[in-house]
């Protein structure tokens, strides 16, 4: 998506019936949590938002941006127009704003996008075949090398598909060097940057018996049996006429996780910013386990690329709208993934333990300090299938992980940290809550 162009979204089906929620609280907290990205840390999932550099200097906006969110998309700046203007001249100042933005606040980022048919430098013009296909694998190479360990995921291709009702690929001039360009940029991103998260995004893919929806699923399904590295799915999820999104959302959802690759809302947005249908849209991801989070599309009304629809959680004064309130609810209802841990361990911060496979070893690495709120950068070496316990002091909390599988004992205080196919380090960052001189203690076992 983009504030620089247009696109036909489809209205599609009736309002989802809501699913019932079973309201808990997240453990050991007093109270629900008050910001959309700190109750989805809770709960191991992300509330994002689309930040553009050019409004970051605005402090409404750069304050809500921060304040709200536990992810962050670049609108444009990270796409091939700007990151590579004339060829193999690239530049980063825009992109690198929005990364320190984030990483200075203890945000993720997710990279969008590498490769598209759209917003394409003008030197690309006249290009193809084998000539257009290298400069293209070669663009995918040298931003994900230069965003390497920094970006939670990258959308590797961009609507790639058509909106023909038949399901087929769209024409455009990277499809014409080959069916297989799709695959070839996913392999050079792995490359590059191998412990992101690699997505395939498109829009109107939200309706499951749609030829698009089952032409994306299909690609999938292909690329998982064939070794073609994917993580993950993104559905952009632009919806129109109020509350009007597909029935059958949740399905979508379920089946393209059902192939083993997670499942991100990306870009979604709600003509009139219907309440109701934000919640749904929440609930729904939350009863998919591999469904690790949403982005809006935009911080204010005022920001949208849809802005005379209000289609955001804020108004264009910076005002919370209805939605907001209900999307925070449907937030703060969802049950922590594994609410099961070890008991605390009196570790050290750097220690090892037996398991079933061996043993391991879990260094805590110090991160930035900032306010009221620290980094912490756990790195474990000894084995792929490990287990690793953070004990945190009270009233410390975590208030955002990445590049794990995370939950918590019912103190709140205690967090269990297994491998999602990032790596071997993962990473949060801690509220000190008026306990500004404790540190995470953290052991190790293997599973």
């Amino acid at each position: 998506m983009s504030v620089r162009r247009t696109r036909v979204v489809l209205a599609v089906g009736a309002v989802a019936v809501a699913a019932a929620a079973i309201a808990v609280a997240f453990t050991g907290t007093a109270s629900a949590a008050s910001t959309l990205g700190a109750s989805a840390a809770e709960h191991g999932r992300y509330f994002g938002t689309a930040i553009a550099a050019g409004r970051l200097s605005n402090s409404q906006y750069s304050t809500i941006a921060g304040r709200e969110f536990n992810m962050i998309t670049p609108e444009n700046e990270m796409k091939w127009d700007t990151t590579e203007p004339s060829q193999n001249n690239f530049q980063y100042g825009n992109a690198e704003q929005i990364v320190s933005f984030a990483s200075s606040r203890g945000i993720r980022v997710r990279g969008h996008a590498l490769a598209w048919h759209a917003q394409q430098p003008g030197w690309t013009n006249g290009m193809s075949g084998s000539t257009l296909r290298n400069a293209m694998l070669n663009h995918v190479t040298q931003v994900a090398t230069h965003f390497r360990g920094r970006i939670y995921s990258w959308d590797v291709v961009n609507e790639a598909f058509a909106d023909d009702g038949r399901g087929s690929r769209r024409d455009s001039n990277l499809q014409r060097t080959g069916n297989d360009w799709i695959e070839a940029a996913f392999r050079a991103a792995r490359s590059a940057d191998p412990n992101a998260k690699l997505c395939y995004n498109d829009y109107n893919t939200d309706n499951w018996n749609d030829a698009k929806t089952q032409a994306v699923y299909n690609m999938v399904r292909d690329f998982k049996s064939r070794g073609v590295p994917i993580d993950c799915v993104g559905l952009q999820s632009h919806f129109t006429g109020g509350s009007s999104y597909p029935s059958n959302y949740r399905t979508t959802l379920s089946s393209f996780a059902a192939l083993g690759v997670d499942v991100q809302i990306t870009e979604l947005d709600i003509t009139n910013a219907n309440a109701t249908a934000y919640a749904n849209t929440v609930r729904d991801c939350y009863a998919v386990a591999r469904c690790n989070g949403i982005t809006v599309w935009g911080v204010r009304d005022s920001d949208s690329w849809r802005s005379n629809e209000s289609p955001l959680l804020f108004d264009g004064n910076g005002n919370k709208k209805s939605a907001y309130n209900s999307v925070l609810s449907a937030l703060n209802e969802g049950t922590p993934t594994d609410p099961s841990s070890p008991p605390p361990s009196s570790a050290s911060p750097s220690s090892s333990g037996p398991g079933n496979g061996g043993s391991c070893t879990a260094t805590v690495v110090p991160g930035q300090v900032w306010g009221d709120r620290y980094n912490t950068t756990v790195n474990v070496t000894g084995t792929n299938n490990w287990i690793v316990t953070v004990t945190l002091t009270s009233p410390q909390r975590v208030s955002t992980t990445w590049s794990g599988s995370f939950s918590w004992d019912s103190t709140g205080f205690v967090m269990t940290a297994r491998p999602n196919g990032s790596g071997n380090s993962f990473g949060f960052t801690t509220m000190m809550n008026g306990n500004s001189g404790a540190r995470p203690a953290v052991s190790c076992r293997t599973a």
